[in-house]
């Protein structure tokens, strides 16, 4: 974002603390029925999802100028965040059905989950604006290859390799 749009800040922080406060909600409900289930793929689904999304990242980043304008608005796209969101927080539906095993407060636990993320991913917004203008291609770059690295870890403890 070269020029910060409050908006799409706000909109970014509401879609990862709302998906963060609901996965819990979801394993909640679902419980321990339906945890081999849900264990046995959700660190592939996230892996890759996080790999497509960091590998898109890097792609971009590397690709050129050609679709970069002085003042570009906030432009990520409603699909693309959804998808970061949700793989972002598929680990959180464990959250849930461990809440349900120890009888969490449930309402309270995944307010205090939704609202810290929700501030984490708006100060994230505005930290990104100001390092992001100087360093563009690096932090798009660095995004990407976190989020690989996010989603290959997601993997590996799903696949009980750490």
């Amino acid at each position: 974002m070269k020029k910060l749009n409050l908006r799409g800040g706000i909109i970014t922080a509401l879609f990862f603390g709302f998906f963060q406060g609901i996965m819990p909600v979801i394993g909640y409900f679902l419980g321990s029925r339906f945890a081999n289930i849900i264990s046995s793929f959700s660190h592939w689904v996230s892996f890759g999802l996080l790999a497509s999304i960091g590998g898109k990242m890097i792609y971009e980043a590397l690709k050129g100028d050609d679709d970069s304008e002085e003042g570009k608005e906030y432009c990520l796209d409603i699909n693309e965040l959804f998808l970061l969101a949700i793989a972002t927080s598929i680990d959180a539906l464990a959250v849930g059905i461990v809440f349900a095993a120890q009888k969490t407060e449930l309402v309270f636990s995944v307010t205090m989950i939704g609202v810290i993320t929700f501030a984490l991913s708006l100060a994230g917004v505005f930290i990104g604006h100001r390092f992001g203008s100087k360093y563009e291609k690096q932090a798009e770059t660095a995004g990407g290859i976190i989020l690989i690295f996010i989603g290959l870890k997601l993997l590996l403890e799903g696949l009980g390799v750490i």
